[in-house]
């Protein structure tokens, strides 16, 4: 649930983001997504990919199936603290290129904290 994964964020929802997840996709809460710089849709994030999806811009704070249709969601993707826990990778990432997308979350300020 939303109470495990975000731990903090910024006032006034500044840190959250309305988005549109592309169809075919099937995503849970908590899933590191990638933005498509072709299209500006939501897709999860894919390290090993060219089209701006390998660079993480944040969280989904719900469960967004699009299976069939592009739908709106909502992402944290500034000033906000994720437990790691709750985090939702790839399942093929490794270890190198995770560490790579929580960079590129904290750079947003968007911190994964251990524990928490």
């Amino acid at each position: 649930n939303l109470g495990d994964l975000l731990k903090f964020e910024a006032p006034s929802l500044y840190s959250r983001e309305e988005i549109t997840v592309a169809q075919g996709q099937n995503l849970t809460i908590g899933t590191i997504i990638g933005q498509d710089s072709e299209t500006d849709l939501i897709k999860a994030l894919n390290p090993a990919a060219t089209d701006g999806t390998q660079n993480a811009i944040g969280a989904l704070i719900a469960d967004a199936d699009s299976s069939s249709t592009n739908t709106k969601a909502v992402i944290i993707t500034r000033d906000a603290i994720l437990a790691d826990h709750a985090v939702v990778w790839p399942s093929a990432i490794t270890l190198e290129q995770k560490n790579a997308a929580i960079k590129q979350l904290e750079a947003r300020g968007v911190i994964i904290r251990k524990g928490v």
